[in-house]
């Protein structure tokens, strides 16, 4: 995915043990209640997303409980909901995983927030190269990962970069992974009726409206749940909503909404800087209370602690990164139902660059190479 966004290969992560995450009391367990079948073919995403116990932010926490930046890291970051990343290419396991993590979510009457990452190619051979070896390979992947997602309520967000990166694909290779994106929407939808699926988007600072509109109706947006916008960026929430309208409306398609990368923007871009840039805190807390009917939710997508690639190789749990991110944090709580606006106004930076681009910078070149293999980005 987005280099300095992908994280840790926490997929495979001792998944099985997800079922035994922390008891919640059964008031947690009801405000958690997830779609009904009639809520989603009205397409609208309600509840509680759910908390995995066995994210890097948690294992540290685990294992560090006497730390003097513990306590600030649990509480404005390892009690939030996070997405999972499915990056290892491991097709003999992936439904078991996927199975592992949606049941335990499932148990909590709550939400899970699950992120394919294996299209051939993925960032275009940068930090976080490696995918399936083929498209016929990635397909069989998506067809054992849908197997895993179960019939209730399952928030997808499918690859990364996907789309808003593509400057070394072919037009024919492009063809291709828009079909295989067009194909694993379809296969989900199939599998889970209730499944939400949306596709990439970039950011508000990337590419055009127009642009970003054209690629995501060339991978067959119409069919999913819409797009999501800032994974693993730093963008306002303000400007990601604004750019999403913008994008809806050269769509022409009601039916579509947006879903935004909260995790990491609560001080907004430092100038066009993608990589750990200094300064930045935690975002709006995951929720489907946006305030704005185009917006289905706030999500984390990037883990906050989870180096880009800068800080430490890219997926790394950095417990100063994470401090520093929780100590310029913005309150987590969800704004009122009635809110006019997510977060404060901001203007993009000018001529940003492409915050997911990968450092372009000779020096930021040798800092990739250490960013290990995709595995290692799989969050």
């Amino acid at each position: 995915m987005i280099p300095d966004h992908t994280s840790t290969p926490r997929r495979n992560r001792r998944l099985a043990a997800l079922g035994t995450a922390a008891a919640m009391t059964a008031a947690t367990a009801l405000a958690g209640v997830l779609l009904t079948t009639t809520e989603a073919a009205a397409g609208t995403l309600s509840g509680t997303f759910y908390r995995d116990p066995t994210s890097s932010v948690n294992r540290w926490l685990a294992a560090n409980p006497n730390d003097s930046r513990a306590s600030l890291i649990s509480q404005r970051i390892g009690s939030q909901p996070q997405a999972v990343w499915f990056a290892n290419y491991q097709p003999s396991t992936i439904q078991s995983q996927v199975s592992a993590y949606v049941g335990a979510a499932n148990n909590l009457n709550q939400i899970p927030v699950l992120v394919p990452y294996m299209l051939p190619n993925r960032d275009c051979g940068g930090a976080s190269a490696g995918g399936a070896p083929s498209i016929s390979a990635y397909r069989t992947w998506v067809d054992s990962f849908a197997a895993g997602l179960g019939t209730r309520t399952a928030v997808i967000i499918l690859e990364p970069d996907s789309l808003a990166l593509q400057t070394c694909l072919s037009s024919t290779e492009k063809a291709e992974r828009n079909s295989a994106l067009s194909y694993a929407v379809t296969k989900f939808k199939q599998v889970n009726a209730n499944a939400k699926v949306y596709l990439d988007a970039g950011h508000s600072a990337w590419n055009s409206p127009a642009d970003t509109a054209s690629r995501l109706q060339a991978a067959g947006v119409a069919n999913s749940a819409g797009f999501y916008s800032n994974a693993s960026n730093y963008r306002w929430t303000a400007d990601e909503v604004a750019f999403g309208r913008n994008v809806l409306s050269a769509l022409g398609n009601s039916n579509l909404h947006q879903v935004v990368d909260t995790s990491r923007n609560g001080k907004g871009p430092l100038g066009s800087e993608w990589c750990d840039p200094a300064g930045r805190g935690t975002g709006q807390a995951p929720s489907t209370n946006t305030g704005e009917a185009s917006v289905d939710a706030f999500i984390w997508i990037k883990l906050p602690g989870e180096a880009d690639g800068c800080a430490a190789a890219a997926g790394q749990f950095v417990p100063d990164l994470a401090y520093s991110l929780a100590q310029n944090g913005v309150v987590t709580s969800p704004p009122p139902s009635n809110s006019a606006s997510p977060s404060p106004s901001r203007s993009p930076s000018p001529s940003p660059r492409p915050a997911l681009r990968r450092a372009r910078r000779p020096a930021r070149r040798a800092a990739r190479r250490l960013r290990r293999s995709p595995a290692a980005r799989a969050r």
